[in-house]
């Protein structure tokens, strides 16, 4: 009579580890796969999974070696209990990575062979892991761009004249570099929650997840603005409006085709140079009601232009969004800023740096975009 076998794991992302492993054990008998849920892999990992445990199925019950399998009912680290109960195997094998003491006692009390498999790949094959692979995949984690109004999500400015603050969500078409305004660093901590897309769910509930989880209570340190989260989970054009409060009153989405189609045609970016280290520039800043008023302000005539597809309106907007900002921090104008602003300025119809400033890209207002500038593609797609 054939022995049954009995293999568990997460089995995300299928690799020719895998089937390997798949192989060898099926030398053993019928073998059977316990899958672990989406559930528990999150809880273990404290990460999503690529795909879900329904596809996760599917694909495991495609290989050939593979007689059947299921999706694990337990949870944690031995989630597989029931599933051995039902199948009752002969044999359980693990791989080295997944050898334990308390698998081995398991076995031993149920009478079940236990045995540890060496990770050997198929003649001709690269040795794989879910691990290698996952850091070779890209993330198509958006990136966001603050239009206008930026630093109006700070308490500290908006406690001296509420006001809107402008962000687009972009399309990971281009890696853009750290440091250079684009939101990277939250950016950086959605992928410890989403490694390589936002989940299907609400967006605004996804921005304010983003926002607490990089803002933690316990830490003593600057609060990253609202924008950034928002503007990297939320689809299309939006605005968001500051009341002397780290979450908008309420938040505007454009998600209209027309709309955003005028804004890629008439929006470039170009890179500087990244912010340098130890640079600040919210030393000497000028706060004060006339000063935040005038950012309030640009930040309200830029959406209403936009709204009309009024390019100079946009433009004047634009400009006096920036020119705003720099009033109020002037340290945003660190050295060698004005001489690339200066290379471009006769080409376009305004400029402003994205971000906190200081360095990084200059996003620009043109008739045409720039030749040999960064094209934006705007995201659509809501989640």
């Amino acid at each position: 009579m054939t022995k049954k076998v009995f293999v568990s794991g997460c089995y995300d992302m299928l690799h020719s580890g895998h089937v390997a492993f798949f192989k060898e054990a099926a030398r053993f008998g019928d073998l059977y796969v316990g899958i672990g849920s989406d559930k528990t892999i999150y809880e273990l990992k404290s990460r999503q999974t690529v795909c879900s445990e329904i596809e996760r199925l599917y694909m495991v019950k495609a290989v050939r070696y593979v007689k059947d399998a299921c999706i694990n009912s337990g949870s944690g680290m031995m989630d597989f209990v029931e599933s051995v109960e039902r199948v009752k195997p002969d044999v359980f094998v693990v791989n080295e990575d997944g050898d334990s003491e308390i698998k081995r006692m398991f076995c031993k009390e149920r009478g079940i062979e236990y045995v540890v498999l060496k990770r050997v790949p198929e003649d001709g094959l690269t040795e794989r892991s879910t691990t290698s692979i996952r850091n070779t995949v890209k993330s198509q984690l958006p990136y966001r761009l603050d239009l206008a109004g930026t630093w109006i999500d700070q308490p500290y400015v908006s406690k001296f004249s509420p006001g809107w603050a402008l962000t687009i969500s972009l399309e990971p078409t281009i890696e853009f570099v750290e440091r250079c305004g684009m939101s990277t660093s939250t950016r950086n901590a959605a992928r410890k929650i989403w490694p390589y897309q936002l989940p299907n769910y609400n967006s605004e509930m996804l921005a304010k997840l983003l926002f607490c989880f990089e803002n933690e209570p316990n830490k003593n340190e600057h609060v990253s603005g609202a924008q950034d989260a928002i503007g990297i989970c939320m689809p299309g054009l939006c605005r968001h409006y500051y009341n002397n409060n780290y979450w908008p009153e309420k938040i505007e989405s454009c998600l209209d085709e027309d709309v955003l189609c005028w804004l890629e045609e008439h929006l470039c970016m170009m890179l500087m140079f990244p912010r340098r280290p130890g640079t600040t520039v919210v030393e000497n800043s000028h706060l004060c009601e006339e000063n935040v008023k005038e950012l309030a302000d640009a930040a309200s005539r830029c959406w209403d232009a936009i709204m009309r597809k009024d390019l100079q309106g946009f433009a004047a907007s634009f400009k006096a969004s920036f020119e705003a900002q720099i009033k109020l921090f002037p340290g945003m104008m660190a050295e060698g800023v004005a001489e690339e602003i200066e290379k471009y300025k006769d080409k376009v119809l305004a400029w402003k740096m994205p971000g906190a400033g200081g360095g990084g890209y200059l996003a620009m207002v043109c008739e045409k975009p720039l030749e040999g500038s960064i094209r934006i593609k705007i995201r659509r797609r809501l989640e």
